[in-house]
C-alpha cells in the first residue's frame, strides 16, 4: 500500500480532532471564513471551471453530465451561501438527545460527537467539494474529497480556498484534504483504510457507487439512482398536477430528484393526460408510454420494462396509465429506488395511504421533487441522499454526520457493591 494515502488519511484524522475540539463559535467563524474565501476566489474557480468544461464538451461529454460540471455566477453564489447557511445551523456537536436519572443518582446521557474521518467519492458536481467539506467540518469531522477527473481544475480551486480559509483560522488545512492521485488505484487504498476513515460516501453514477461498495472496507452509504415518481391521483387538480409534472421533469432534468416516471389515474388520464404530454413535448421531453396512455398521447413511443427502472438524467419520461392508488403502490415498489416519490391528489386518506405504503427516503404530498434537497429541506446543503437504511436515510447534513454515544455521570456508583 502507498504510503502517500495513508499518511494523508492520517494528517486528516489528526486535523480532525482539533475540529472537532472547538466550540460552537469557533467552528462558525471557521466556516463563516470558508465563505469570504469562496466569494473573494469566485472568479479563479469560474475560470478553472470553464477549463473543465472546455475539455469535457471536446470530449463529448454528455450534455446531462456537462450541465452537472458546469458551474456560473449564481451557482457560486449558490455555494457560498450554503456555506453561510450551513455555519448558522444549531451545533449537532454535543448535542444531548436523551438524559434519564436512574433511582440510584446515575445520570444516563446520550450524546451526538463527530464521525471522524470522512471519505467522500464524488463525479462532475463541483459544488459537491464545498458542500462536503462545510457540513463536515460543522460536524467536527475531517474529510477526504476524491472527485471525478473532470472537475479536477474546479475542486483544486475551491479547495485552495478552502485551505487557506483553514489555515487562517488555526486548523490543519488536512481537515479538508483532495485525494490528487485520480487513479482508481489510490481510491481503493482510500476505502481500505478502515483503522483511519469512518465513513465513505459516493456520489455519482450507479457505477461508481456500486464501485465504492464493492471494494471499500469501511462502512458505505450509498445512493444508487433517483428513479422518482409522480402518482396524479384521480382527485388532483389539474393545474396543481401540471405543476408538479413540469417542475419535476424539465427544469433540470440531470439531478437525481427530478421525476423518471409518471402515473396517471384511469378515471382522470383522458381529461388531464394529453394536456401534459403537450405541455412536456414543447419542452422537449421525450415521451415513453404503455399501451393506454399511447391510446391518449397517440405520438408516445412505447415504454419498456426497463424504461420503468430507468434513471434518465435527460428529458425523458416513462408514462404508465394505473386503474388506482394500489397499482401506483404496486409500481412503484417494483421499479423503484427509495428516492422520493410524489402524490397530487385532495384526498387526505388516499395521501395518508400514499405515505404509509412507501418506504422511499422521502415523500412528497402536492410539492415537487425538487424539494427533495438538502438546502430546501433545512439542512443547508446536503453531502448526499442516502437510500441505505442505516444511521442516515435521504438527504444528509451535519446532524447526519455525528453519531451517538452514552455519556455516564455518577457519584461513585458500582453494579455490584462488595460483600461484607
Amino acid at each position: 500500500m502507498s504510503a502517500t494515502v495513508r499518511e494523508q488519511a492520517l494528517a486528516c484524522r489528526a486535523a480532525a480532532q482539533a475540529v472537532a475540539e472547538l466550540d460552537t463559535a469557533a467552528r462558525r467563524r471557521l466556516l463563516d471564513g470558508m465563505a469570504d474565501a469562496l466569494a473573494a476566489e469566485s472568479a479563479l474557480i469560474l475560470a478553472a471551471n470553464a477549463q473543465d468544461v472546455a475539455a469535457a464538451a471536446a470530449r463529448g461529454v454528455a450534455p446531462a453530465m456537462l450541465d452537472r460540471l458546469r458551474l456560473d455566477e449564481a451557482r457560486v453564489t449558490a455555494m457560498v451561501a450554503g456555506v453561510r447557511h450551513v455555519a448558522g445551523l444549531p451545533d449537532p456537536v454535543g448535542q444531548v438527545t436523551r438524559r434519564e436519572q436512574r433511582g440510584d443518582g446515575l445520570v444516563i446521557e446520550r450524546v451526538r460527537v463527530p464521525l471522524g474521518v470522512v471519505a467522500m467519492i464524488y463525479e462532475a458536481r463541483p459544488n459537491v467539494t464545498a458542500d462536503a467539506a462545510a457540513l463536515c467540518v460543522k460536524a467536527g469531522n475531517g474529510v477526504i474529497l476524491r472527485g471525478g477527473s473532470e472537475a479536477q481544475q474546479s475542486n483544486r480551486a475551491i479547495a485552495a480556498a478552502l485551505a487557506r480559509a483553514l489555515a487562517a483560522g488555526g486548523i490543519d488545512p488536512a481537515a479538508v484534504a483532495v485525494l490528487e492521485d485520480p487513479r482508481r488505484e489510490s481510491m481503493i487504498e482510500l476505502l481500505q483504510l478502515s483503522d483511519v476513515v469512518d465513513l465513505a460516501i459516493p456520489r455519482g453514477g450507479e457505477g461508481l457507487i456500486r464501485f465504492v461498495a464493492e471494494h471499500a472496507r469501511v462502512p458505505v452509504i450509498k445512493h444508487y439512482k433517483g428513479v422518482c415518481h409522480l402518482y396524479v391521483d384521480a382527485s388532483a387538480e389539474d393545474a396543481l398536477a401540471l405543476g408538479l409534472l413540469i417542475d419535476g421533469k424539465t427544469t433540470r432534468p440531470a439531478v437525481c430528484n427530478a421525476l423518471e416516471t409518471l402515473l396517471v389515474h384511469a378515471d382522470i388520464a383522458p381529461r388531464w393526460l394529453p394536456q401534459a404530454a403537450a405541455a412536456l413535448q414543447v419542452r422537449g421531453v421525450e415521451l415513453r408510454g404503455c399501451e393506454r396512455a399511447r391510446a391518449l398521447v397517440p405520438e408516445m413511443d412505447p415504454a419498456s420494462d426497463a424504461d420503468y427502472a430507468a434513471e434518465f438524467l435527460d428529458l425523458i419520461l416513462a408514462v404508465r396509465v394505473v386503474d388506482d392508488l394500489e397499482e401506483a403502490i404496486a409500481h412503484i415498489r417494483r421499479y423503484g429506488s427509495d428516492h422520493t416519490e410524489v402524490i397530487a391528489t385532495r384526498d387526505e386518506v388516499r395521501a395518508e395511504r400514499f405515505i404509509r405504503a412507501l418506504r422511499s427516503a422521502v415523500v412528497m404530498v402536492n410539492a415537487s421533487s425538487r424539494f427533495s434537497d438538502g438546502g430546501e429541506l433545512g439542512l443547508g446543503a446536503e453531502i448526499g441522499i442516502s437510500t441505505t437504511r442505516l444511521h442516515a436515510y435521504g438527504p444528509m447534513g451535519a446532524e447526519s454526520l455525528t453519531i451517538e454515544r452514552y455519556v455516564v455521570r455518577g457519584s461513585g456508583q458500582v453494579r455490584h457493591p462488595p460483600s461484607r
